[in-house]
């Protein structure tokens, strides 16, 4: 018996922003599709606009499984995460632990296709800066969302999310924020 695909979807069962008042509840499996559909529009951009050679397909699944680990071992808030560089080696180690644990549940022969998407290599630095981009941005759009909401408990990460975004120099990102994200400020009917 086999239990990866059984476990990826207990995805909907971790919520994300536990230190946080929330107006809504968001998952894990809403914030990996929605992080996956702005790194594959990342790429697109990197591409069309900025001539990269970007595989969109590969970061879209590289996105979409980036936070699996944390189907075992929940959502640890990023002040606690990055708290001091102890803790955040140790975190380190728990999450190559959860990826390795969640791929030993693979039969050997399908475990290697996944191997490459747990677990970064040196081939991919590349695509996981988009991928990183793109997880940064879906928490920017959370942060939006509860602001929109009244919730002003999320105006400080906004802040320094943007910055992060912004520091990271990236051509496709910058145009993303400037042409895309602030149609999230809107609503449905100020979209049309």
């Amino acid at each position: 018996m086999n239990h990866f695909y059984a476990l990826l979807n207990r995805m909907k069962y971790i919520n994300r922003w536990g230190l946080m008042r929330n107006t809504r509840a968001e998952n894990l499996s809403e914030h990996s599709l929605e992080t996956a559909v702005i790194a594959h529009a990342l790429a697109i951009i990197g591409n069309k606009r900025f001539n990269k050679n970007y595989d969109c397909d590969r970061i879209a699944v590289l996105a979409m499984y980036h936070d699996c680990s944390e189907i075992l071992t929940g959502d640890l808030p990023t002040p606690v995460k990055y708290f001091n560089p102890s803790i955040k080696t140790a975190y380190h180690n728990v999450e190559d632990y959860a990826r390795n644990k969640l791929i030993s549940y693979l039969p050997d022969d399908i475990k290697n296709e996944y191997i490459d998407i747990f677990i970064p290599n040196d081939n991919q630095l590349d695509m996981w800066k988009i991928v990183k981009a793109a997880d940064k941005i879906s928490a920017i759009i959370k942060c939006i969302e509860e602001k929109n909401a009244g919730n002003t408990e999320f105006n400080k990460a906004y802040f320094t999310l943007m910055n992060t975004v912004k520091e990271m120099h990236m051509p496709e990102v910058e145009l993303f924020l400037e042409e895309f994200l602030p149609s999230y400020e809107l609503t449905l009917d100020e979209q049309e």
